[in-house]
């Protein structure tokens, strides 16, 4: 009932995971990131605490596939779920047990990871991955929400569209960018107008003026 896209951007060490499925808020359950150690989507029977405790052992030193392996050897339920790992140096992994509703796969490369679950068929995942990696300039944001965009034209969710997120991190523990659309007939595309929304100059100065690591009180 989903598909997402983990990356990380190598010449900024950013993170981010774009996800949207026929489902109600998807943002609260699916993607998981943070600064400085790495990033993943757990989703088909969608386990938060692969992202809660996955993040945990991304941050202890463990490699993506190290990742996903003990996520998913410790959990009985982990042929129905899907989870998607890129680590802090770009290595990924990925996830996708046998009783997930097909179409299931997800594919893996340096620096990314997409998967799927209840779609048209592979070409969504294949379409989502390409569109990604063969994307020149613009920023992670975009990049992303365009490899969902070319994702959904290929057929995406074969029951339709609710929902859609993008989530960023950069350098400090909160996100660079936190986009949710959790209830509508278009997401992605109202997930490209919030994203526009997130660039006006207003939104900008509100967020120049948020405490870092390095100036905690530059308010």
């Amino acid at each position: 009932m989903t598909f997402s896209i983990v990356a990380r951007e190598p010449s900024s060490g950013r993170l981010g995971v774009a996800v949207t499925t026929c489902h109600f808020a998807v943002g609260a359950t699916v993607p998981f990131a943070r600064a400085g150690c790495g990033g993943l989507a757990t989703q088909a029977s969608t386990n938060p605490l692969y992202g809660v405790d996955g993040l945990l052992l991304l941050e202890q030193g463990m490699s993506a596939a190290e990742v996903v392996s003990r996520l998913t050897g410790a959990d009985r339920g982990r042929e129905h779920r899907q989870v998607i790992v890129v680590g802090a140096n770009g290595d990924t992994a990925g996830w996708t047990g046998e009783e997930t509703v097909g179409w299931a796969g997800h594919k893996t490369a340096d620096s990314v990871a997409v998967a799927g679950n209840m779609l048209t068929g592979p070409h969504v995942v294949d379409a989502t991955l390409a569109a990604y990696r063969n994307a020149t300039g613009g920023e992670l944001a975009d990049r992303l929400l365009g490899a969902l965009q070319a994702g959904e034209a290929k057929g995406g969710d074969k029951r339709g569209r609710q929902s859609a997120a993008l989530y960023i991190v950069d350098t400090e523990p909160y996100a660079a960018l936190d986009l949710r659309v959790d209830n509508h007939a278009d997401p992605l595309g109202e997930l490209a107008v919030l994203l526009r929304e997130s660039r006006q100059p207003y939104v900008a100065d509100f967020r120049a003026s948020l405490p870092t690591r390095h100036n905690p009180h530059s308010y």
